[in-house]
């Protein structure tokens, strides 16, 4: 059965269909919004890739395999133009094909049972915050439904320690300031008599970021060592001064484009993550500072891409033997609509393999008055959900909440208002809002964890998360657990 290769009225380069016109190809497919015109099936698991051969030359579909490239990194070129691309571990292929020959693949299966489901490719987004009211920072605003993410605005310098203040006088400073939070945090967030300025006061970045300060990252032992973990989003400043020497693996699933961030929003979500213990300028940022790094680029550098990228690089970080994946992206999800079925058994095959995913629950809220579901592909029961708070312990205004029934729950929390981070030469650093900035501080205690735990992988790491997470007096609805401790 032959295809047609120029279906598509959009290019391979801009794929999906983000706005809320119906798109048609050239042969008058529709293109529904917020898709790419592609499908994903997931296999029945045991089909393997001799099975799934046999399904493709059904159909008449040139299919290739991760497994046929190194490390299980499909080239990007092949991840945009191939018929068909089979995630061997996953179960799951990607076909570009007319609705009618999909429907052939499903019927050349049913006997077998070998198709479980179908499902259109969805475009996806780097997931920074809308703009922010007082006291936060500017970052970049929706656009409709879903939005790309252009540059943030400059900020005011990141403070530094000033000249002639002994060390002593900071150490001891931060001592009394942690105790300080301590209380606070032991309180459910900013307790009676003590004013909001006070609270802010007690985080002072001059040598660690609130996010470390609050979730206790300084006093841990622990620094990711012999753990990989994987971040999957627009790439990564592979110069900046603040990662040489870093052991880092890199792949990009985006055609044209390097791993290189042009964009900003994985650089800054790797920093926090994985950044460095003694970074070229205070104040320290980066969590487990000796996990081995895997950058994925599945985000174009205009901060959007599409469901493949997603699964390449899980892929990618599954045959790597990653321990932990953190993707802060997604795309908005409707109040009652259900999460997806394959990226829920990719996630528990994912589990499986012991590799934990986190992800972003979104930034489409607009709290108090406006709270919206957790996104895709976080509202997945078996991907971890990470909501934001803000340095008074209060949810963030932006982050989602968990409000479908079937699925779509918060499990747990992280600093997400105001966080410094890594961004690409030559700005070197910046502070960004979001449930992004949320997510890699969960990830980088994972790596603590994780090396904390030798026997705790996939499940048993997820559940160490939440047993650990300091409660507080908020709705599990918005912040699961609570906030991630570092071990």
């Amino acid at each position: 059965m032959a295809t047609n290769r120029n279906r598509k009225a959009k290019t391979k380069e801009d794929r999906g269909n983000g706005g809320s016109e119906i798109l048609t190809g050239t042969n008058g497919d529709e293109v529904l919004p917020g898709t790419t015109g592609r499908y994903l099936v997931l296999l029945r698991e045991g089909v393997g890739k001799a099975g799934a051969k046999a399904l493709w030359d059904t159909a008449g579909l040139r299919a290739a395999s991760a497994s046929d490239f190194t490390d299980g990194g499909v080239e990007a070129k092949q991840l945009a133009e191939a018929e068909a691309i089979l995630f061997e571990d996953l179960g799951v292929a990607v076909v570009d094909t007319p609705p009618e020959q999909i429907q052939a693949l499903s019927a050349a299966a049913a006997e077998e049972n070998s198709i479980l489901a179908i499902e259109p490719e969805r475009v996806v987004y780097a997931m920074p915050a809308a703009t922010a009211p007082a006291r936060t920072i500017v970052t970049e605003e929706p656009e409709g439904d879903f939005f790309t993410a252009p540059l943030p605005a400059e900020i005011s310098p990141i403070p530094t320690v000033a000249a002639g203040v002994p060390i002593e006088f900071l150490r001891g400073y931060r001592d009394a300031v942690n105790h300080l939070v301590d209380k606070l945090l032991a309180a459910g967030g900013a307790a009676e008599g003590i004013s909001e300025e006070a609270v802010i006061a007690a985080f002072n970045e001059a040598e660690l970021t609130w996010g470390l300060q609050a979730t206790k990252v300084p006093t841990s032992r622990f620094s990711g060592k012999n753990i990989k973990v994987a971040v999957l989003d627009t790439g990564l400043d592979l110069g900046h001064p603040d990662f040489v020497g870093r052991q880092i693996s890199s792949r990009s699933f985006v055609a044209g484009q390097a791993v290189q961030d042009g964009h900003g929003h994985g650089t800054h979500c790797i920093g926090t993550a994985c950044g460095p213990k003694r970074p070229s300028q205070l104040p320290r940022y980066g969590i487990a500072f000796n996990s081995e790094i895997f950058a994925g680029k599945v985000l174009s550098n205009q901060g959007s891409g599409g469901d493949a990228g997603i699964l390449a690089g899980i892929q990618w970080a599954l045959t790597n033997k990653c321990h932990v994946v953190s993707m802060s992206l997604g795309a908005g999800v409707s109040p009652g609509q259900g999460f997806s079925q394959i990226f829920e058994q990719v996630a528990r095959r994912t589990l499986a393999a012991g590799t934990l995913i986190i992800a972003a629950a979104g930034n489409d809220s607009a709290r108090p008055g406006l709270i919206k579901p957790v996104s895709h592909p976080a509202n997945c029961p078996s991907i971890m959900a990470v909501g934001a708070l803000d340095q008074q312990m209060r949810v963030a205004f932006f982050s989602n909440g968990g409000l479908n029934p079937s699925g779509g729950q918060v499990d747990i929390a992280g600093p997400g208002v105001a966080v410094i981070s890594s961004f690409p030469r030559p700005t070197l650093r910046r502070t960004l809002n979001g449930t992004s900035m949320a997510t890699p501080h969960v990830a980088g205690i994972a790596a603590l964890l994780a090396e904390a735990n030798p026997g705790a992988r996939g499940r048993a790491l997820a559940s160490l998360l939440i047993q650990s997470a300091r409660r507080l007096l908020l709705p599990a609805r918005d912040i699961g657990s609570g906030l991630v401790q570092a071990p």
